[in-house]
């Protein structure tokens, strides 16, 4: 008896759930795509990401209705005001279609009747992504911390983390994180305020260490990790922040002066060069090549600051590493020339195959971020030629980025959706060199989220596995006043 009471129940439901999906009869057709927020028409998305939830916003609805369809599985039927896919039933019907493509239908009713737009893809990428993303959430203030961390985003669901935050220890601000090749087990942050340091995690082993010497400038900032994980280089920079009078123009940081370094973990030795601590050019931004045997940087020349910087260009440079000795080789190359171009690079970021090196390209300084005119670029490694990426650049910034571990994947932070808040998009490269459509991070309510949202994101990474802190022994070493001094090699 309780068998058939059962089955009595799910007819009920059954029923019941048909009788709140309307059948959509005779639409008009409209020859055109529908508005979606976000914009996710013809973009190409790896087979393991969230539901890419939309919401339609060309005009005020009674009811939306989206059928999705591939080649293979069952096809996904929505009916709402808003459109949220069951993350089950999406993930099944990407899984299948990957490699190919998924067709929405867009539905939608005003006034009693249906209208039906022109089906639009999605395309399914056979390249994998990593695990997530990590990236700092901040307010888009200039001299007073409000709550700000560092938080981990699992790319297949809407699972946010945080890895630290600034309530730990009040007055404190983090930045700078960076993970070796995706890899959380060794990972770099940076902890300023009145209980400063940075903190530094091999594995299992966690340190916090005072950067700042007797030899440089400043302490250890914008790491970047050797791909063997024994060595990671930073810069040191004494950098001033400023204000425009237009409103155009936002913000602007400088460099007073700024030399790069590399740091031994295993030793707690600091290596120098006297050619990257030259007081004739502002270097900084360096970044290891995949093989280990290179480090770009970013090379200025030196200009009376602040009036001159707007006379700020920075070069793409290279010179040579030995791993054994840690040492930098004699000889400086110029990949990108500021001067020829008339334009200033930061940010150099070389993908982890080693074909290429993306860039952001501004008309002055190395921090474009608040630069409206910064778009990205790619130097391929193998021709020597870059191009600028007009492919996923807007009218407005686009910024930091980072590659996915097999390097078909990058992801950017861009103010295109509204001017002054960073989000984070996303962009595919295949063996070609094309580059596909990017899409904005995917959101549970997304048109919610981002309009309520006050903090841009910043400094996005991959990461192959969740980032692991020991949150307690974390706030033990930084409110203790001992740090780990570095030793500057002889």
């Amino acid at each position: 008896m309780k068998i058939i009471y059962k089955w009595n129940w799910l007819a009920l439901g059954v029923v019941l759930l048909s009788a709140c999906t309307e059948r959509v009869v005779s639409p008009k057709q409209i020859d055109a795509y529908p508005s979606i927020y976000p914009d996710y028409t013809e973009v190409t998305i790896p087979a393991t990401i969230a539901p890419m939830n939309f919401a339609v916003v060309n005009g005020d609805f009674d009811k939306i209705d989206v059928v999705v369809k591939g080649t293979k599985g069952q096809e996904l039927h929505v009916q709402g005001k808003k459109v949220f896919f069951d993350e089950d039933d999406w993930h099944r019907l990407v899984a299948e279609n990957k490699g190919d493509s998924l067709m929405f239908s867009v539905s939608v009713r005003q006034d009693g009747e249906w209208s039906r737009y022109r089906s639009f893809p999605m395309y399914i990428s056979n390249y994998s992504i990593d695990y997530g993303v990590a990236y700092r959430l901040i307010a888009p203030g200039y001299e007073v911390y409000s709550k700000m961390g560092i938080y981990q985003r699992n790319l297949s669901n809407f699972e946010e983390t945080a890895i630290v935050e600034n309530t730990l220890v009040p007055g404190m601000c983090v930045n700078c994180h960076s993970f070796n090749k995706t890899n959380p087990d060794k990972m770099s942050m940076h902890i300023r305020g009145n209980n400063g340091g940075t903190l530094m995690q091999l594995g299992n082993e966690m340190e916090l260490l005072d950067t700042k010497t007797d030899s440089t400038i400043s302490a250890c900032v914008y790491p970047y990790w050797h791909p063997s994980g024994k060595y990671i280089a930073y810069s040191v920079n004494n950098t001033r922040q400023g204000f425009h009078a237009v409103k155009e123009e936002r913000i602007e940081v400088m460099d007073n002066g700024s030399d790069i370094v590399i740091y031994h973990p295993a030793t707690h030795q600091l290596l120098t060069s006297p050619i990257l601590m030259s007081k004739q050019a502002f270097e900084t931004f360096p970044a290891f090549s995949p093989d280990g045997k290179t480090l770009f940087f970013c090379s200025a020349e030196a200009k009376q600051m602040p009036q001159d910087y707007k006379e700020v260009k920075y070069s793409l440079c290279s010179i040579s590493f030995d791993e054994e000795t840690g040492r930098l080789g004699e000889k400086v190359d110029t990949l990108v020339s500021a001067p020829r171009i008339g334009k200033s690079v930061s940010f150099p970021r070389p993908s982890y195959d080693g074909r290429y090196i993306m860039f952001t390209l501004s008309d002055y300084g190395n921090f474009s971020i608040w630069h409206k005119e910064a778009d990205l670029w790619l130097l391929d490694l193998k021709t020597g030629n870059y191009r600028c990426l007009d492919e996923v650049n807007s009218k407005d910034t686009e910024s930091f980025h980072n590659w996915s571990s097999n390097s078909h994947w990058f992801v950017f932070s861009s103010r295109r959706d509204n001017g002054l808040y960073t989000y984070l998009y996303f962009a595919c490269i295949g063996d070609d060199g094309k580059i596909t459509k990017p899409f904005m991070l995917p959101q549970k309510d997304p048109l919610v989220y981002y309009d309520r949202s006050v903090y841009s994101y910043n400094v996005p990474d991959f990461i192959s596995r969740p980032v692991q802190l020991d949150h307690a022994t974390l706030r033990d070493k930084i409110v203790r006043p001992d740090r780990i001094k570095l030793i500057p090699k002889e």
